[in-house]
């Protein structure tokens, strides 16, 4: 893998990019070797499929998990349809 680069001077553009690969560097590869590239490429893949992805906390869903964020979500779609409901006049 090779993060992008972003312009001298701009901090923002890649903060994202920057914050993935410090977590996978950090919580992961430094931690491990591996004796072939498709051994790391499987290992890398199952890590960002089965942990980062599902796991981390994302500003934009109000700092929860994608899976506390679906979770909740389907728990406010089932409370919103068991409701009575109400009646206008």
């Amino acid at each position: 893998m090779r993060p992008s680069m972003g312009s001298v001077g701009d901090a923002y553009d890649n903060a994202m990019a920057e914050s993935f690969f410090a977590s996978l560097e950090c919580e992961f590869i430094a931690r491990r070797s591996w004796k072939t590239k498709t051994e790391a490429r499987t290992a890398v893949f199952t890590w960002i499929d089965a942990w980062y992805n599902p796991r981390r906390r994302h500003s934009a869903l109000n700092h929860m998990s994608p899976v506390n964020f679906e979770r909740k979500h389907e728990q406010d779609k089932q409370t919103l349809t068991q409701s009575p409901p109400t009646q206008t006049q």
